[in-house]
């Protein structure tokens, strides 16, 4: 992109891309790479302003813990520490970091030491008196205990002296705490600060922008080849699919694949909803049966999603043959080989983060596999065009919007490509399905009706693999278990659980019971993520 880019260092944390999720909140352009990507590529974009670290695992006195790659600090650039960045900013300029008395986890109180220092100024402005106490989110069990020669302390915690410090002069920074996270609530402003204040970087990441320049990047990559768009219904997908038809017209041609797994009368309603609005080339295909079959007697949700992927994929590439033969027939010639050579995707950028896929395979730990980055044959014949890949939800529907897409697109609640087969915990049957569609039916239905469908980011119900016993009309039930599933998020890397009203759920659990087959008990899932994930599998 030709932004003014902050580069964010990941040293292995999963969370490092919220980092560069707030940067971009502040329209400064950021991408995360892994801590040891080669500076000479990291700099290769002349547009580069400035550099922050992430946060990490590991203690910087370890042995094989991450290091500070040399490019860092020879390149100039200015340089903001968080967390275990800070400490080996410290650790390798003569400072001493070690284990702390009593670790920091969670809520603490900072105190402002320089107020009018570039970096503190906006951090400091909703502080009492300019300097404090701020709360902020920590999470350490090592701190500083001696600051590198020439720095000096920004801010103070009970537990952390150095809570804060810089080297103004050269542009140098490190916080203890964590301002990529919304329990820090002027953390935005510090990212800001050391963005546009401290680097000088041009606040211009806009979705506009993004449109534009998204549009004339497809035309490049695609050329005069033709385009096949996996469509859901989603907003992920709805929004590729948009960009896609502004940039090559005619030559998409969306696939709207049933795949068995979808709610309650979704394929009716997308189908609807993509022909009314989207006035482009929308073919659909049943192919329940054949994804059916591939899932029969798997109960594992990584192999599920692998087989899902596959199934997508030749779907995908049987169809491409049936409409490049049907231009031929129609042509009356033979069209070009490789009519249709790429494949368009929805995903974003939690998908690839969860995945370890890509460019964070060596800094991260893989979740889950999502169909769509990570359960994709080898052997396909397809190109893949994502052009939402480095974008988190929220800038997605901000496209959308841009895109002009109406709002019952954009503000859907996402729906994951493996559809119910993740919510089915254990094995996928057309019997269990239709037992939690009805149930989730009834979710939504009920959440609509009290006003709290946009309160919340991603409400669903989740079919368990067991059995509870229970009394219905004075008779003996052993029946099965729904689980409901309600989280609100911004960015849905982490996540928080509804706090629905009890008469809602109250409503919920009584209808179901009373109204789905074989179901005799509701409870409601309380985790938050982390240290679970939102879908269940």
């Amino acid at each position: 992109m030709a932004h003014d880019t902050i580069v964010v260092l990941d040293f292995g944390s999963q969370y490092a891309q919220l980092i560069a999720r707030r940067l971009r909140e502040q329209h400064v352009y950021s991408e995360l790479v892994p801590w040891d990507e080669p500076g000479e590529r990291v700099l290769a974009n002349p547009q580069v302003r400035g550099l922050v670290l992430s946060g990490g695992p590991a203690s910087v006195y370890e042995p094989g813990a991450p290091t500070l790659p040399p490019w860092v600090l020879k390149s100039g650039l200015p340089v903001l520490g968080i967390c275990y960045g800070m400490q080996l900013l410290a650790h390798h300029l003569g400072g001493r970091v070690a284990p702390a008395a009593a670790r920091e986890y969670g809520p603490a109180q900072v105190e402002v030491l320089d107020p009018c220092d570039p970096l503190m100024a906006g951090f400091a402005a909703a502080a009492p008196g300019g300097r404090g106490p701020l709360p902020v989110w920590m999470s350490h069990g090592d701190r500083i205990e001696a600051l590198p020669p020439g720095w000096h302390s920004l801010a103070r915690s009970v537990n952390a002296p150095y809570a804060a410090m810089g080297d103004p002069g050269r542009g140098l920074y490190g916080v203890q705490f964590h301002p990529e996270v919304t329990h820090t609530p002027q953390g935005a402003a510090l990212l800001r600060a050391f963005a546009v204040e401290v680097c000088g970087a041009l606040a211009d990441w806009t979705p506009a922008n993004f449109v534009v320049e998204s549009v004339e990047s497809i035309r490049q990559q695609v050329g005069p080849e033709h385009v096949l768009c996996g469509l859901s219904g989603g907003v992920d997908s709805a929004v590729a699919a948009a960009l896609l038809h502004k940039a090559i017209g005619d030559r998409l041609t969306c696939l709207f694949v049933d795949h068995g797994l979808l709610r309650q009368g979704e394929a009716t309603q997308v189908i609807d909803t993509f022909q009314r609005h989207m006035q482009m080339r929308l073919v659909a295909i049943n192919a329940a049966e054949a994804f059916l079959t591939d899932l029969q007697g798997v109960t594992d949700p990584e192999e599920k999603r692998r087989r899902i992927g596959n199934r997508f994929v030749r779907v995908f590439e049987e169809e491409a043959a049936r409409i490049v033969a049907q231009w031929q027939q129609e042509a009356g010639s033979r069209p070009s080989p490789g009519a249709i050579g790429f494949l368009a995707q929805g995903t974003l950028y939690p998908d690839v983060i969860e995945s370890a896929s890509g460019s964070r395979e060596r800094a991260a730990r893989t979740i889950k596999t999502h169909h769509n980055v990570g359960g994709l044959p080898a052997d396909m014949t397809f190109r893949l065009i994502e052009p939402l890949r480095w974008l988190f939800k929220d800038e997605v529907r901000a496209v959308g919007e841009a895109l002009g897409l109406p709002e019952e697109i954009v503000w859907r609640h996402p729906f994951p490509g493996p559809g119910l087969a993740i919510r089915v915990l254990g094995e996928v049957t057309w019997e269990r399905l239709e037992t939690l569609r009805r149930a989730d039916a009834i979710l939504l239905e009920e959440l609509r009706r009290a006003g709290l469908y946009r309160q919340t980011a991603q409400v669903f119900a989740v079919l368990l693999p067991v059995k509870s016993v229970g009394v219905m009309g004075d008779n003996r039930t052993y029946a099965d278990v729904v689980a409901l599933r309600a989280v609100t998020t911004d960015d849905f890397m982490t996540a928080d659980w509804a706090r629905l009203p009890y008469d809602l759920l109250a409503r919920v659990s009584n209808r179901i019971v009373n109204e789905v087959p074989g179901v005799n008990r509701v409870v409601y899932d309380i985790t938050s993520k982390p240290p679970g994930t939102i879908e269940w599998e």
